[in-house]
């Protein structure tokens, strides 16, 4: 690790801010890791906070640095708080999704190997670093569709037996204050999937759409944070805890992520519901039209559930997704 870049210190509290290396290129530039520290003169939970993964999907950058804002002026009462702001700063320069140079999904490249790939390299420095601070939990910043509320999501248990990680996980999805999903499909090699291999607790947060900056995501997402640290006693808590609005029934329970029905047809797409909507099996919820505007296809639900969000194009290809789902 390089030198601190910045140390901000006080009686009770340090916050540092440095750097990790992770390749060197041709023109002998070094590309580095910003690597966030708060640590408290009181022993405590630990708590790591990853963004960025997916070049394009930026917000958790900025909801990383509000966050240790807050706690340079509030203090962090115990405990220790990392951060890897900027976990694809190759892919972030470009607006990729993956690594630019490479074409690689970092988050599908966990938990990485040193002698490997760009991306399996990149991994493997960020997945060894985490856990060799035996984190109590390690919260994984991503965003949706363009079009999307924000919600908790939760893989699905990657090791059969062994539960304790995983019902610490269920827990603290349901301190976040957002809608919370289990994802039904098991996605390898990513961040927190593999965090869930090693029995360390690991939730993704879903906050929204990508590319830019959405201020009120930002928001959701600080206070989503804040709501766990302080259910930790790392901080003094809110004046009111945050609970992102989304109907009764849905609260605090476990919902099944869905993206079906697929579209069948190829042509544009209208949307009759927005994200958050609460619908009924068997509703319409879009229409896709042909160039001359027949119908072509009706777009029904297969399930009760609510609308996490809908595509970024207007366009249908047989096949492809159209909506996501929580569902009962």
């Amino acid at each position: 690790m390089r030198a601190n870049k910045k140390k901000i210190s006080n009686s009770s509290q340090k916050i540092k801010y440095s750097f990790l290396k992770i390749l060197t290129g041709s023109d002998l530039s070094r590309r580095r890791l910003p690597f966030m520290v708060a640590e408290s003169i009181n022993p405590g939970p630990i708590i790591w906070l990853t963004a960025c993964g997916h070049g394009d999907e930026v917000g958790g950058i900025v909801i990383i640095q509000e966050i240790f804002k807050r706690i340079r002026k509030k203090n962090l009462l115990k405990g220790t708080l990392y951060a890897f702001p900027l976990m694809n700063p190759i892919g972030f320069e470009t607006g990729s999704r993956h690594i630019a140079l490479s074409k690689e999904d970092l988050n599908r490249s966990f938990p990485g190997n040193k002698n490997g790939s760009l991306a399996e390299r990149i991994a493997d420095k960020i997945f060894s670093t985490i856990i060799l601070t035996n984190p109590t939990l390690v919260l994984d910043l991503h965003h949706d569709w363009r079009k999307s509320i924000p919600y908790t999501l939760i893989d699905p248990n990657p090791i059969i037996g062994n539960t304790e990680a995983y019902e610490k996980t269920k827990m603290f999805s349901k301190k976040t204050g957002f809608l919370i999903i289990l994802d039904t499909g098991e996605v390898k090699k990513t961040l927190s999937h593999s965090l869930l291999q090693e029995s360390i607790p690991a939730l993704t947060l879903e906050l929204g759409e990508s590319d830019v900056i959405n201020e009120k995501n930002i928001e959701y997402g600080v206070k989503s944070i804040w709501n766990i640290l302080s259910y930790l006693e790392m901080i003094e808590p809110l004046e009111e805890e945050f609970n992102y609005s989304v109907p009764e029934i849905y609260r605090d329970r476990i919902l099944r992520y869905s993206d079906k029905p697929l579209s069948s047809a190829s042509g544009i797409i209208r949307f009759f519901t927005r994200p958050g909507d609460v619908v009924n099996k068997n509703q319409p919820v879009a229409r896709i039209y042909n160039t001359f505007g027949k119908l072509q296809e009706t777009i029904s639900t297969v399930s009760d559930g609510i609308v996490l969000g809908y595509s970024d194009s207007s366009v249908a290809f047989p096949g492809v997704p159209v909506m996501a789902f929580g569902i009962l």
